[in-house]
């Protein structure tokens, strides 16, 4: 039996540019040993198994070496990639059991937009020598559930920061959300985001690290919607709105992909 697998560039309108995804289009859940397999053959930052479930489908999430609990551009990418497929009608919401709960996307203009839980994150103590590890000095470091979220100073200090990442990975943490009030770019701010204890030691656009941005920026420019722009490589734009204590994240999506898998 073969399984459709799409490859999708998430947030981004472009070909080539945003962060890659894989979409394995099940028809029912698989095992997870094989889904691991599969990631690692994928050597994507996330490769997504969507299957039919009563009232949706069924989502996980998987790295070239581990699973996460919640992953945004992947959504995004299977979301586009069932519409794309057919398996669900253009007009029809995406529903998504997960890890992190029930989420859904849809069709908000031309773009996709998620609907997430916020995930704010608290003032903590700056961890030992992490300044050093990065390679900048923080302004502010506060901890969200699964990430730190460290501000710097300027857009140029994000971008320019070449981390450490053998040290980096050893933080108590999914990933390093670093991040600034845009400067050079047409946005309101800027970050990127550094997983290395998940195998990816940069992600190129990463949705679910939003979840976080999105209250603590709406707090300090005194706004709910804002443009975000993650300065990685590859870039991608995203457009995040606070919804009580969810987080819409809007983008657009490409497919570069389409084959099926043999094995």
């Amino acid at each position: 039996m073969t399984v459709p697998i799409l490859q999708v560039d998430a947030f981004t309108d472009r070909a080539f540019g945003g962060n890659p995804a894989a979409v394995c289009l099940l028809s029912q859940p698989a095992e997870v040993t094989w889904m691991q397999h599969v990631a690692g053959e994928m050597n994507l930052a996330e490769t997504a198994f969507v299957h039919p479930r009563d009232d949706g489908f069924g989502l996980r999430w998987f790295t070239p070496t581990v699973e996460v609990d919640l992953c945004g551009h992947a959504t995004l990418a299977s979301a586009h990639a069932l519409w794309e497929h057919g398996t669900l009608d253009l007009r029809a919401v995406a529903r998504f059991h997960t890890k992190s709960g029930v989420l859904t996307a849809e069709r908000r203009g031309d773009l996709i937009e998620l609907d997430f839980p916020a995930t704010p994150a608290e003032p903590v103590a700056i961890p030992s020598g992490l300044a050093d590890m990065l390679g900048a000095a923080p302004r502010y470091v506060g901890r969200s559930k699964f990430d730190y979220l460290v501000e710097l100073d300027t857009e140029d200090t994000v971008r320019s920061l070449r981390p450490d990442f053998s040290r980096l990975r050893r933080l108590d943490a999914r990933g390093i959300i670093v991040t600034s009030r845009a400067g050079q770019s047409a946005c309101d701010f800027v970050s990127r985001f550094f997983a290395p204890a998940a195998g990816i030691d940069e992600d190129p656009v990463t949705g679910s690290a939003h979840c976080c941005l999105a209250p603590f920026w709406s707090a300090r420019l005194h706004k709910t919607e804002c443009v975000a722009h993650q300065v990685s490589a590859r870039g991608g734009v995203l457009h995040v709105r606070l919804a009580g204590g969810r987080v819409k994240i809007g983008g657009h999506a490409i497919t570069v992909l389409r084959g099926e898998l043999l094995a």
